[in-house]
């Protein structure tokens, strides 16, 4: 993800004049230092100093500019939610806050390191969109696409090597969710790398004779209530999946949606309210509950509910009926 960060800066400065690119001293490790090498006089590395990063974001974007900033995720919205919020959201500008080492996955440095706040904590800001992309593929094209939709986003990135979802390509919507896999037993809704996750589960379960349908809810805000309203009353059960404390997530806006337009039985995987802990990122996925078996899990739990499939059974012949209408 990191790469093609550095990559879509590259292509956006050759065609947008306006596009700069600000740093707090992790622009080796996020590849925006790329940015650096063709557009020196665009790019600011602002050092240790993220309150004054996204400050000084701000003051570009009032000079015209498109400015991307970023970081790391465990340095933005929790040291700077109040610049963020009144320096840029409240002012609608057009500052792009794109931020590495999302989750747990970091690793080895610990929780001190580890943001799993920051979804809950950027969603909450008025005028604020928020994007978790899957692979690289969708990080590229989201980064590309954002710098010609007015005002500020957030976009969380994560550290390791994911595997590629979208071979074929993608093209961003601002709040249109992408279906990677049908499916008419469960809807499965994830983010970030749990998307990958999240289709090996899908492959799991259809051996097993369940169905399930896998979308990649990669804008949280503004969020498709179309597409998740659609995929529970289709499947019955819904499982979310994100890289992310459950408490105010990704889990939590579709279960905002569905309590107010489609009451659906619902299970959420994430981190469990808790901090994380030193470790290898595979290690610690596994620990706290991040895999395709804990989706799998969850997924298998609500299809084998008998009282849910009395229901299922019961929406279907609504369905049919167009009483459901």
């Amino acid at each position: 993800m990191r790469d093609a960060y550095g990559e879509a800066l590259l292509e956006l400065g050759a065609s947008n004049p306006e596009v700069v690119v600000l740093g707090a001293d992790t622009t080796g490790s996020l590849k925006s230092g790329v940015f650096s090498s063709k557009f020196p006089q665009r790019f600011f590395n602002i050092g240790i100093a993220e309150q004054n990063l996204v400050a000084v974001a701000a003051g570009m974007a009032l000079a015209g500019k498109v400015a991307y900033a970023g970081t790391y995720a465990i340095f933005v919205p929790g040291k700077c939610v109040d610049q963020i919020r009144n320096n840029i959201a409240y002012p609608f500008l057009n500052v792009k806050i794109v931020c590495s080492h999302g989750g747990i996955s970091v690793g080895p440095d610990g929780a001190s390191h580890q943001q799993v706040e920051d979804i809950a904590i950027m969603r909450s800001i008025p005028r604020m969109s928020v994007v978790v992309p899957a692979d690289a593929v969708s990080t590229k094209a989201t980064v590309k696409a954002i710098a010609s939709i007015p005002g500020p986003f957030y976009v969380r990135l994560t550290r390791p090597t994911t595997n590629v979802v979208y071979d074929d390509g993608f093209d961003y919507g601002r709040g249109e969710a992408k279906v990677v896999l049908d499916g008419s037993d469960v809807a499965v809704f994830a983010c970030g790398i749990m998307v990958p996750e999240a289709v090996k589960a899908a492959e799991s379960l259809k051996a097993r004779g369940v169905s399930a349908a896998v979308i990649d809810l990669h804008t949280i805000k503004p969020i498709d209530s179309k597409t998740i309203v659609h995929f529970a009353k289709k499947c019955g059960r819904v499982v979310t999946a994100e890289e992310h404390n459950v408490m105010g997530g990704m889990g939590s806006a579709v279960a905002e949606v569905l309590g107010e337009e489609a009451p659906t039985p619902m299970k959420r995987v994430g981190v469990m309210d808790t901090f994380g802990e030193s470790g290898e990122a595979p290690e610690l996925l596994i620990k706290y509950g991040l895999t395709s078996n804990q989706i799998e899990a969850a997924a298998s739990l609500l299809a084998s509910s008998p009282g849910l499939a009395v229901e299922s059974a019961h929406r279907g012949r609504q369905t049919e009926g167009g009483s459901n209408h």
